[in-house]
């Protein structure tokens, strides 16, 4: 692992740089607004961010197709830089929902320019810890985002200025990486249709988690400072909730492989409603409770996605999994697109404890109806179940992610996922395949080798053992014979033994 962290520090460095911009600038724009404006203002300026992320799903590989990846990825960090900075420019609600779109669209193009490099430099068997590093660097980067507001508590310009200085210096590993062009991919088609049959109840868990985390990174704040917490409690709020979520990550795999995923969803769904009762139902909660709470509730609900994503890969066939990944990802982004705007409007009309109420609301939706006795196991593929792999909560990562998925395999990915008339990618397929051909024929030759050493071996042994027997053959014949040789006379000083020397 550390070798991997050694090759991408560069771009794990530049993740952790947008995310802990992006973090730090969500929790500031909530507090900004709790001061002056409603929650239906905190949850259109994030579903307009999220709304962004989906917009540029869509688009930034063709930008990407048309300048070239570090063009693109320099345009856009640019452009996210000056939305920042222009925040603190104007107090006009309208313009930030746009500057709000803008940035998601960009940072989503970011995304896919970190992703497309890291899937041309890692090969297949080192995709799993690329990815397993890649979530832990956008982890960090929003945690570190939430603990600036504890070291800086104060709302000034300042803090925007920091947030745009994350962006401007996210630049320079990119821009001066000696790495050559990763070959342009683009998102695998979307079959929509197919999986709306296939997979209904990841699509609806997911889709419930994204309704939840999109309020969470939106609203939290907001409820935060409604419920009397500080400027610097808010901060180590919403960090701990976020740092739950990573924690959870290596135990719900160690579960996810051991137990029915179906089980799992439900069970992490009805602890998710009993644990947010308190907080829906309290208008005033103490502060241990609310961390304590907050905390318990993020473990269930950071949970959701990867147990909803790893059930949805275990009744898909292996030709359809970089396709799945692009539906899981844009019901995702839906999801977290309209959860800021319905519960902001809730937040507005019915108090600041509506985020957790529609929390528990949400986890009983799921314990309804996700059920085993739903499941038919008619489409579960053989190897089922498929190793579960820690992912990112689903906006943190672009539709290009499906290529760093192990789940996926490397020909499928360069099949759908490349241009078919590119010829890069037409080269990286031939190298895949060579490095394939290439690990056959050293297996042969390894086969091979083997087996000319072992029959070496026999053949020097059978080779031994004639030459024992003839010896053992003329020492007998020469016996009977008479014609053994005859000791030397001892002679004076040391004793001689002919035989013995020989």
């Amino acid at each position: 692992m550390t070798m991997i962290f050694k090759s991408f520090s560069s771009l794990y460095f530049a993740t952790l740089l947008m995310l802990l911009g992006s973090g730090l600038l969500s929790t500031y724009l909530g507090l900004r607004l709790a001061e002056t404006a409603d929650g239906l203002w905190v949850g259109a300026l994030m579903t307009a961010n999220y709304l962004g992320l989906v917009l540029g799903g869509k688009l930034g590989h063709r930008l990407i197709a048309r300048v070239g990846h570090i063009r693109a990825y320099v345009a856009c960090a640019g452009i996210v830089t000056a939305a920042v900075l222009v925040h603190g420019m104007t107090a006009l609600l309208p313009v930030w929902l746009v500057l709000r779109l803008v940035v998601g669209l960009c940072m989503m193009c970011q995304y896919m320019v970190i992703e497309s490099w890291l899937n041309e430099q890692a090969g297949p068997s080192q995709r799993g810890k690329v990815f397993a590093g890649y979530m832990g660097a956008s982890y960090l980067g929003l945690i570190l985002g939430q603990l600036v507001l504890v070291v800086h508590p104060e709302l000034s310009v300042e803090l925007l200025m920091m947030v745009a200085l994350c962006f401007a210096l996210c630049l320079v590993p990119v821009a001066l990486t000696r790495k050559l062009h990763p070959a342009p991919l683009h998102p695998a088609p979307l079959e929509m249709r197919f999986f709306l049959k296939r997979v209904p109840l990841s699509l609806l868990t997911i889709g419930v988690a994204g309704l939840l985390i999109g309020s969470f990174y939106g609203l939290g704040p907001l409820y935060g400072s409604r419920m009397g917490l500080s400027t610097e409690q808010v901060g180590l709020f919403m960090g701990c909730c976020i740092l739950a979520g990573l924690l959870a990550q290596v135990p719900l795999g160690w579960l996810s492989d051991r137990a029915d995923r179906v089980k799992l969803i439900r069970g992490c769904a009805g602890l998710l409603s009993i644990i947010a009762l308190p907080l829906a139902v309290l208008q005033d909660a103490p502060v241990e409770l609310l961390f304590a709470c907050g905390f318990a509730v993020s473990i269930m609900l950071f949970s959701l996605y990867p147990l909803a994503v790893a059930f949805a890969n275990d009744h898909v066939e292996s030709e359809r999994r970089v396709s799945l990944t692009v539906m899981l990802l844009v019901v995702f982004g839906v999801g977290a697109a309209v959860g800021p705007m319905l519960v902001g409007f809730l937040m507005r009309f019915l108090g600041a404890n509506m985020l957790y109420a529609f929390t528990v609301l949400s986890g009983l939706v799921l314990v309804g109806f996700v059920r085993t006795a739903k499941v038919t196991h008619v489409h579960q593929v053989d190897e089922a179940p498929l190793h579960h792999i820690a992912m990112p909560e689903g906006m943190a990562s672009s539709p290009l992610v499906a290529a760093l998925d192990p789940r996926n395999e490397e020909q499928y990915v360069q099949e759908q996922m490349c241009d078919e008339h590119d010829a890069d990618c037409e080269d990286e397929q031939a190298n895949a395949q060579a490095a394939v051909d290439a690990s056959v024929a050293d297996a042969e030759l390894a086969t091979i080798a083997a087996a000319v050493v072992t029959a070496s071996a026999v053949a020097a042994a059978a080779v031994a053992a004639d030459a024992d027997l003839d010896t053992v053959a003329y020492t007998d014949g020469a016996q009977e014979m008479g014609d053994a040789p005859e000791p030397e006379p001892e002679q004076s000083g040391p004793a001689k033994h002919k035989d013995g020397d020989a």
